[in-house]
């Protein structure tokens, strides 16, 4: 019998995995792809948010200040990619440099520090590439990026091993309540019904229908897909910062930025009314977060272009994110609509989480043994000293698999053997990067496949590219 179940491997549900393993609880992690950050943790704008958008007084204001400080401090535990770079809230007219006042004094109240408002002249300096309309913009140091599947990853991994039991592979299909014990009943022929004292429902999109399985429907999850551009690392110069445009009504809009391995990220645009599996792009919409982008920066080359792709965020029908003790069945907390900036605020919920376990009666005694430092090999950063060294210890740290990123063999055995390995192509891609670059796996793609069949000591027609069912080759051409 387990304290508490998480339901859901994406940011929230490994932070609050993570926050956990600091006491000694006997806590399982639920997730029903193969890998964790499977759902909107692996499509969305890396963004780390200063905090000034989200109204004075709610969660999010609260949760997004104090997000982005514990994301800085435990990407540095964790050994996640991750850089205060700031951000900017662009103005294009007298009227948008009111928007700029307002959200100014909102983050004065929201507590985001040194936050300052600033007029095209110093905006010229700070982004030589700005649109010809801008007038101003409101600047906040304290935002950043993150690589946001690392995040999750190293999370994850942390939480396990720190003493978290993680089950992927295994989808809630029924839940139960009796004499004050939750069981779960999953679709894992493996494992047999999971009995816990609480439930962290931690699903994304999916939270609404885990909360209805054994109570009432007290929210409902309306998925908004966003897409975007991936461009290559020749475009990354352009931006310096984070570029927002004004918010509207649907969002913070189309922005600009450089993502934390130098490229260029563009968009997203929000489209209501879409299905929960629904991550497909569009001509039109592509070419609507180009001409929006294009407002913002000037001489973006979508020659170089070498992804597009598309997130669901879990809006809800609330403003809010949901953060309780569900109402109709006690010991089951609800972290739901985690919407933008959900990224952003996951750290600082987790520890909501955390507290509204205590008040429910989890008893929490620290894990005097928990280790919150994580470190795994990033070969190109080394000098050539410790290159040399490695080569020595593993002598396939001395042979570059991609190209593109510089991406070693040994880096890719490193992630596939890791506490929470890697089983497929795009799994070892988030970790440590073959297949992010310019080519996007078409020089490396096969060689890392045969290096995971090979570990795992699976045939080459197991070897998956990312989520269940996404195999690659279905037999030999000849024998």
């Amino acid at each position: 019998m387990f304290d508490v179940a998480i339901i859901g491997a994406g940011i929230v549900g490994a932070s609050v995995a993570r926050e956990l393993s600091r006491y000694n609880l006997n806590v399982f992690l639920i997730e029903k792809e193969n890998d964790v950050s499977e759902g909107a943790t692996k499509a969305n704008s890396a963004i780390v948010h200063a905090g000034y958008d989200p109204e004075n007084g709610t969660a999010m204001a609260r949760l997004n200040v104090r997000g982005c400080h514990l994301t800085e401090v435990y990407a540095k535990e964790l050994d996640v990619p991750y850089k205060k770079i700031g951000s900017l809230v662009v103005a294009f007219s007298p009227e948008e440099m009111e928007t700029i006042e307002e959200l100014f004094e909102r983050g004065n109240k929201n507590g985001v520090p040194d936050q300052r408002i600033i007029h095209r002249e110093e905006l010229l300096k700070m982004e030589p590439n700005i649109g010809d309309e801008a007038v101003g913009a409101l600047h906040s140091p304290s935002a950043g990026i993150v690589g946001p599947w690392e995040f999750c990853i190293a999370l994850t991994e942390n939480a396990v091993v720190n003493g978290v039991k993680l089950y992927l592979n295994t989808e809630v299909v029924d839940i139960k309540k009796e004499d004050g014990m939750f069981t779960i009943f999953t679709g894992n022929p493996e494992l047999e019904p999971i009995k816990t004292k609480y439930i962290v429902n931690a699903a994304g999109i999916y939270s609404d229908v885990i909360l209805g399985m054994v109570g009432e429907r007290e929210f409902k999850i309306k998925p908004r897909k966003g897409q975007y551009f991936v461009l290559d690392k020749s475009q990354g110069p352009l931006a310096n910062h984070v570029i927002f445009q004004c918010p509207s009504a649907l969002g913070k809009g189309v922005l600009v930025t450089p993502s934390v391995h130098g490229n260029l990220i563009v968009g997203p645009d929000a489209e209501d009314n879409v299905e929960r599996d629904d991550t497909t792009t569009t001509k039109e919409r592509m070419e609507f977060i180009r001409d929006a982008a294009a407002k913002s920066i000037k001489g973006i080359n979508y020659r170089e272009s070498i992804r597009n792709f598309a997130g669901l965020r879990a809006q809800s029908d609330r403003s809010d994110f949901i953060i309780e003790e569900s109402k109709s069945v006690k010991g089951l907390i609800n972290l739901a609509g985690i919407k933008s900036p959900g990224l952003t605020s996951a750290p600082a919920i987790a520890e909501d989480a955390r507290d509204l376990l205590e008040k429910a009666g989890l008893t929490l005694t620290k894990n005097e043994n928990f280790n919150p430092t994580r470190r795994q090999t990033h070969f190109m950063s080394l000098s050539p000293e410790e290159k040399s060294a490695k080569i020595k210890e593993d002598p396939r740290f001395g042979r570059i698999i991609c190209r593109c990123e510089n991406i070693t063999e040994g880096e890719i055995v490193e992630a596939i053997k890791r506490p929470v390995g890697a089983l497929s192509l795009d799994g070892v891609k988030r970790r440590v990067r073959p297949g992010m670059g310019r080519c996007q796996g078409g020089f490396c793609g096969p060689r890392v496949l045969e290096i995971i069949a090979r570990e795992k000591n699976v045939p080459l027609e197991e070897v998956m590219q990312d989520t269940n069912g996404s195999y690659i080759l279905i037999g030999e051409t000849k024998k």
